[in-house]
């Protein structure tokens, strides 16, 4: 039996794998190298890899500046429990990110992934009002949004349709609807009245703590889009409410969305964001929560309780914290500027074209994330339609996974132009044969 035959039967026995039926899906690719936009199976199959590995490779796999600064920082100290030292890569990618930020967003709390900075600003959201004692302790969410899987996360994404196994979990959320629009949509002021209107009277309900919500581009519910206007006016709503707003950008920071951070594009000052994914460039885990100091001020005082209770073993580390700071120089940068700027030039160009071919419906883009919806005359099932277009991408070389009927991508900025137009080009024949 050869090596790889032997892993395979060995992940086969062992290993569980996420949003995986495994007794219907296929086995799954044994991947042995990774480089640039390319992963490197077994058998020598190079794949491209559309969706950055879950959203999270800026700059691609193995980028050598990243890999350099981890193991420098391993050299010096791996890792340091947060809770009695600080050290200095914490300190300078806490500080280089509160520099990036919009207004006075400066306070840092570490994590590990993007649920958990969710939950850390739901958590510090609920006890900032008992410590002013308030009794705010509702939380408004986004019909659709998706923010993880620990439990809070879950409670203010229940309809984004992954979670029905574990109602019995949740707390109570108030759901707003979400004006989900594309190219050329001609109801999208209306739908935005109505979900404001429905806004409105879910914060006059009272009692609300905070209103959380994916800012421009809802990931996992289908790269649902809205336009910045509305999230100004969410803004001015919840401020008016006097509640608290959080924005979840575990996938729309760092370039993502066109700007650096979705905020920066819409025009708003959140009182938290919760960042992971492109915060390492994909090497390690790692998350944030950036908060107001007026947050941070109101857990100050002589007693314990007062403190946020909360933390994870390793909080900050240093191997994560240096992977940051080197991936953020190269996001700085001017090549990498120009190079997400192609990246939202080629993807409007094949949207139009395969719109124009009545292969796409529903076109929309912001920055680098590209999704349309494949036309169904058939009726399938969106699931039905989604595992055979991923079947057949692999078949071409590509590592695309739609979401049901929705094919999108959002590729590593350091993609080349003949990689993307290749991806494209074969979506497009895929599409001609359904």
């Amino acid at each position: 039996m050869s090596d790889s035959a032997s892993l395979t039967d060995l992940d086969k026995r062992y290993l569980w794998h996420p949003f995986t039926q495994a007794a219907t899906h296929a086995p799954p690719l044994l991947a042995v190298s990774a480089k640039g936009s390319r992963v490197t199976d077994a058998d020598g199959k190079d794949y491209l890899d559309m969706v950055s590995s879950w959203w999270v490779n800026l700059h691609g796999h193995g980028h050598p500046a990243i890999a350099q600064a981890i193991a420098t920082q391993a050299g010096q100290m791996e890792q340091v429990i947060f809770a009695e030292f600080t050290h200095q890569p914490a300190i300078t990618l806490a500080a280089r990110i509160a520099e990036l930020l919009p207004g006075d967003l400066e306070r840092v709390f570490y994590s590990d992934d993007g649920s958990t900075a969710v939950e850390v600003a739901l958590k510090m959201a609920l006890q900032y009002w008992r410590n002013q004692g308030e009794a705010r302790t509702a939380f408004i969410g986004f019909d659709g949004g998706y923010h993880g899987d620990t439990v809070g996360a879950m409670s203010v994404g229940q309809t984004s349709g992954y979670f029905a196994m574990w109602q019995d979990m949740m707390f109570p959320a108030r759901i707003a609807p979400f004006p989900y629009t594309w190219d050329g949509d001609p109801n999208v002021e209306s739908k935005e009245a109505k979900a404001l209107f429905e806004l409105g009277a879910l914060l006059e309900c009272g009692h609300v703590a905070a209103v959380i919500i994916e800012p421009l581009v809802q990931g996992a519910s289908g790269m649902r889009m809205c336009r910045p206007d509305f999230l100004q006016k969410v803004e001015k709503m919840v401020r008016a409410s006097g509640a608290l707003l959080i924005l979840d950008e575990v996938m729309t920071g760092f370039g993502r969305a066109g700007s650096l951070f979705a905020c920066q594009k819409a025009g708003i000052v959140p009182d938290f964001i919760c960042l992971s994914k492109g915060l390492t460039g994909g090497f390690l885990p790692m998350a944030m929560t950036v908060t107001r100091p007026f947050i941070y001020d109101a857990f100050l005082g002589q007693d314990i309780s007062r403190a946020f209770l909360h933390g994870h073993s390793y909080t900050a580390n240093p191997l994560g914290c240096a992977a940051g700071l080197a991936s953020l120089d190269l996001l700085l940068s001017p090549d990498c500027a120009q190079a997400r700027a192609r990246l939202e030039a080629t993807h409007r160009h094949w949207l139009d074209r395969l719109a124009a071919q009545g292969l796409a419906e529903r076109t929309r883009l912001h920055g680098t994330v590209a999704a349309f919806d494949v036309p169904n005359p058939t009726s399938l099932p969106d699931g039905v339609i989604g595992s055979r277009l991923k079947r057949e991408f692999r078949t071409r070389g590509l590592i695309i996974r739609p979401l049901g009927k929705v094919i999108y991508l959002l590729p590593p900025y350091c993609v080349t132009e003949d990689e993307l137009a290749y991806a494209w080009g074969q979506i497009e024949e895929v599409l001609k044969t359904l």
